[in-house]
C-alpha cells in the first residue's frame, strides 16, 4: 500500500486571480446571453470591461459605458493628459477678481450732464437686453463705468470676453432676451446657471460660453435711486461686457444714462 503525502500547494498569483475573475465574468455574461437576459452585442463589450482597472495614478483612463446602448466612452483620470483627451479637453476660463463698485447722490446732475452729450443715453425697450462691450485699450489699465435711470430699476452685470482685441471701439448690441443673445455667440460650449423662476421682475443671468470670465453678476440696482458706478482692473487682453437687462420687464421701458471710460 501506498502511504498518502501532503501535497504542496502553492500560493495563487496575482496574475492567476485576474484570469480567474475574468473567466468568472465571461461565463456570467455567457449564462445572460443564453437565458435571452443580455444582448450579443452588449455581452461583447461586457466581456471586455474586466481588462480595465479603476485610474490609480496620473495618466490612467477610465471606460464608461452607456446603460442604454452599450457604448464605450474614454475620458481620462488626468486632465493633463492632453495627448488622450484631444480636442474634448476643456479649458475653463480664469477667476475674475471682483470689481470696486460704489454709488453717489446726484442723479439729477448726472442725468442732467449726460443728457447733452452723444451716445450717452438709450432706451432700453422692456424685455431687452442691451450689451455695451469695452475693449481693453493698450494705454489703459482699468475699465470704469457709471449709469442711472430714469423712474424705475434695471439689472446690471459684468462679464469678460477673452478674445483678441481688433478694435478700441465701443459698440452697443440689443437682444430681445439673455437667451437669444447667447444663440448669437459662436462658441458650442456653454455654462449653464438656473433659469428665474417667480416674479418676473427679479432679474435675469445670462448663460455665457466657456470663454467669458464673469466679473459681476447681472442683478437689479436702484439706477433710479443713486447713480450706480465701479471698475475693475483689466485681467488681460479682452472685450467688457456691460449688460444692462430689462427682460424681467413686461411693460416698461427704461432710459438709461451712462458713461464708460478707462484709466491708466
Amino acid at each position: 500500500s501506498s502511504s498518502e503525502r501532503p501535497q504542496m500547494v502553492s500560493p495563487v498569483s496575482k496574475d492567476a486571480t485576474e484570469e480567474l475573475q475574468k473567466a468568472a465574468g465571461a461565463l456570467e455574461t455567457q449564462a445572460l446571453v443564453e437565458q435571452d437576459l443580455l444582448p450579443t452585442d452588449q455581452a461583447q463589450v461586457l466581456s471586455e470591461i474586466p481588462k480595465y482597472q479603476v485610474p490609480q495614478r496620473s495618466g490612467d483612463i477610465v471606460m464608461i459605458q452607456s446603460e442604454h446602448t452599450g457604448a464605450i466612452d474614454i475620458v481620462s483620470a488626468d486632465l493633463e493628459s492632453a495627448d488622450l483627451l484631444g480636442d474634448h479637453r476643456k479649458v475653463s476660463p480664469p477667476l475674475m477678481a471682483p470689481p470696486c463698485i460704489w454709488t453717489f447722490a446726484k442723479v439729477k446732475e448726472f442725468k442732467s450732464k449726460l443728457g447733452k452729450e452723444k451716445n450717452s443715453r438709450l432706451v432700453v425697450k422692456r424685455g431687452e437686453v442691451v450689451t455695451i462691450r469695452v475693449p481693453t485699450h493698450p494705454e489703459g489699465k482699468r475699465v470704469c463705468w457709471e449709469f442711472a435711470t430714469d423712474d424705475y430699476d434695471i439689472g446690471f452685470g459684468v462679464y469678460f470676453d477673452w478674445t483678441p482685441v481688433t478694435s478700441t471701439d465701443i459698440t452697443v448690441q440689443v437682444s430681445d432676451s439673455s437667451e437669444d443673445e447667447d444663440e448669437e455667440e459662436e462658441e458650442e460650449e456653454e455654462i449653464e446657471e438656473p433659469v428665474p423662476v417667480g416674479d418676473v421682475e427679479r432679474g435675469s443671468r445670462s448663460s455665457l460660453r466657456g470663454r467669458y470670465g464673469e466679473v459681476m453678476p447681472v442683478y437689479r440696482r436702484d439706477s433710479h435711486r443713486d447713480v450706480q458706478a465701479g471698475s475693475h482692473d483689466y485681467p488681460g487682453e479682452g472685450i467688457y461686457l456691460l449688460k444692462f437687462d430689462n427682460s424681467y420687464s413686461l411693460l416698461r421701458n427704461k432710459t438709461l444714462y451712462f458713461h464708460i471710460y478707462y484709466t491708466s
